[in-house]
């Protein structure tokens, strides 16, 4: 979702026009980039210069707006991280539970 923001926030502010194609190809790649760095932090920042060179917006303008976001970026990206852990460690609760282990909190 990061990514996805981030870019169209990126091409509103330089005042492109995204095309319906376009925008399906930001949510395409960012969904494809987003599955291969799942679990690592402050991966998210990362990959959206990939979206960025995919819908061609690879101008100085944009890479210091994407730096921008890297202001703000990091206290999100610890609570995403957060959640992550988590919702890891429910599920790997639930399915202990569920197949008979002894949880020991």
């Amino acid at each position: 979702l990061l990514e996805i923001v981030g870019a169209l926030f990126i091409a509103q502010a330089l005042g492109v026009e995204l095309s319906l194609y376009t925008q399906l190809v930001v949510v395409l790649t960012a969904l494809l980039a987003s599955v291969g760095a799942a679990a690592i932090p402050s991966a998210g920042l990362v990959m959206i210069f990939i979206v960025l060179e995919a819908i061609d917006l690879t101008t100085p303008e944009a890479y210091a707006l994407a730096g921008l976001m890297l202001s703000v970026d990091r206290p999100l990206d610890m609570f995403r991280t957060m959640v992550n852990i988590t919702s890891d460690s429910v599920g790997a609760a639930v399915i202990a539970k569920s197949e008979g282990e002894e949880l020991n909190y």
